[in-house]
């Protein structure tokens, strides 16, 4: 993505954030599009974009200081228009924002109020931000210019006096280009006859060059048909090995991994990088999703959230329904809901809706009066008495 012009004076995000060239890391030239080979920042992101883009996105107003859910503006049902509802309209923009630390729209309707009704996502690599005398003066897609006011721009990863989002690829491009690097050396090593393959060794005299160019020609021409290579006690042939080579790029490109999970703040186990000295059981999957959204999504997630709050007007404000990640497996449910009722948090009307079932009907209610008894309440449960501590006055 392009960022700046101050006083007049155009410059690119590659001279702005960083301060040092990234353009080119370990040989090859690291973009937001070639970042993408490496498979763990397509990993990182996707991981990102799929989870925050699937969770429902709730509008509400605070009435009497309870929260009372409203109906949501088409801008938070269909932002793209028909054809771009709201879960493929987040994941676009996340990836963005990930990936670029900028997402940017522009607005093509407007509802009564004066609030974006239509939001067209452009490519990001398409945008310049020019600014002078440090505010914010237009913004040029492509090789139009927009007002302000005619743009949707979400930002993360800010930094004070920058008026866009600083870019993970730019900062990462070195991590990413190392592993990107080790992609191309093998492929060249093991494909593009970057290296021989082989040596041919005459072991009783010193081989001319006219000589050695005839030697060479009769043992290709013998081993492309997989033909027998006759030769007496002076050649020795010997294999190439990369083993020692593989095995680098190996541990290389296991570092680059896990570096590049830090750089897009996810956890490297959740990409599937080998993790050493450490391991995820079943059992504790849930508390593992519950530290994702807590350490990973949830500042991106009020981020967004204070974002889309603005295409609505006030008091009403966006929750994305991050209940959808902490998803339970059947039997842990059940306790839970068991639980709330038990402990009067919770009525049996309201969980059959959690649980997407109809209340109970007169018949089925007349069903457990005749199992359980009429007017029967679970049997609260004795408190487990604590020990007394030792020398302490009762």
């Amino acid at each position: 993505m392009s960022l700046f012009s101050r006083r007049g004076a155009t410059q690119s995000a590659d001279q702005l954030i960083p301060s040092r060239p990234v353009q080119r890391a370990g040989g090859v030239s690291v973009t937001p599009d070639t970042a993408l080979r490496n498979s763990a920042v397509w990993a990182c992101l996707r991981l990102r974009a799929n989870l925050i883009s699937t969770m429902p996105v709730d509008l509400y107003r605070r009435v009497g200081g309870i929260q009372v859910e409203v109906p949501k503006p088409p801008v938070l049902i269909n932002p793209g228009g028909e054809r771009v509802d709201i879960v493929e309209w987040l994941y676009s923009s996340q990836f963005d924002l990930d990936r670029s630390g900028n997402t940017v729209g522009i607005i093509t309707a407007v509802d009564g109020l004066g609030f974006p009704a239509r939001i067209e996502l452009v490519p990001i690599a398409e945008v310049t931000v020019k600014v002078r005398k440090g505010e914010l003066h237009k913004y040029r897609i492509g090789s139009e210019d927009f007002d302000p006011a005619k743009i949707w721009h979400e930002k993360q990863y800010t930094m004070s006096g920058l008026h866009v989002g600083l870019s993970p690829v730019a900062f990462a491009a070195w991590s990413i280009g190392e592993y990107l690097s080790i992609q191309q050396f093998a492929l060249d090593w093991f494909s593009n006859g970057a290296v021989p393959s082989a040596h041919l060794k005459n072991t009783a005299k010193t081989i001319a060059p006219g000589e050695a160019d005839e030697t060479k020609r009769r043992f290709k021409a013998a081993t492309a048909n997989q033909d027998l290579f006759v030769t007496g006690q002076d050649w020795d042939y010997k294999m190439i090995q990369a083993e020692a080579a593989g095995q680098d790029w190996i541990e290389g490109k296991r570092f680059g991994i896990s570096d590049v999970a830090r750089f897009f703040d996810v956890p490297g186990d959740m990409i599937d990088a080998a993790m050493s000295g450490s391991s995820v059981t079943y059992a504790s999957i849930t508390q593992r999703n519950l530290q994702l959204l807590i350490m990973h999504l949830g500042p991106a997630i009020i981020r967004r959230e204070n974002a889309l709050s603005k295409l609505t007007s006030r008091p009403r404000f966006v929750k994305l329904n991050s209940d959808a990640l902490l998803r339970m497996d059947p039997l842990a449910r059940a306790q839970m809901l068991a639980g709330q009722i038990t402990s009067r948090q919770l009525a049996p009307s309201e969980a059959r809706e959690l649980e997407d079932r109809a209340p109970f009907t007169e018949s089925q209610l007349a069903e457990f009066d005749r199992l359980f008894g009429k007017g029967t309440s679970p049997t609260p449960q004795p408190a487990t008495p604590v020990p007394a501590t030792p020398g302490a006055t009762p």
